[in-house]
């Protein structure tokens, strides 16, 4: 399994970005997919989940900021983030939900500066 992020970048307090995640040998549609966030110095944590039924939740720091979403069709998975701080700043990762341990890719970094 491969899932690799990209899409990360500066951008200033209260911006928007969106971060995408190509799977291979994994199909996301069959699957429950998350996006996970590691802050310097912080242990890596679930931001962002959605289930193969399509369901999603979010961890309380990201709720009404942040969207997961997939498309099916591209076995891809997004997440669209708003209102951006400066404590987002970490590099962001796709993984499974619950996460596979040998299936972190490199991740994407994102910086909000304020």
């Amino acid at each position: 399994v491969q899932l690799q992020a990209f899409g990360g970048g500066l951008v200033p307090a209260g911006g928007s970005l969106r971060l995408s995640c190509v799977a291979s040998r994994i199909t996301v549609s069959r699957s429950s997919m998350g996006w996970y966030r590691q802050a310097p110095g912080k242990q890596r944590e679930r931001v962002a989940a959605i289930s193969s039924g399509g369901n999603t939740n979010y961890a309380d720091s990201v709720k009404g900021r942040f969207t997961i979403s997939r498309d099916n069709a591209e076995n891809m998975v997004y997440l669209q983030m708003s209102s951006l701080k400066p404590e987002d700043t970490a590099i962001y990762y796709c993984n499974t939900d619950p996460y596979g341990p040998g299936w972190w890719g490199q991740g994407t970094l994102v910086t909000v500066s304020s």
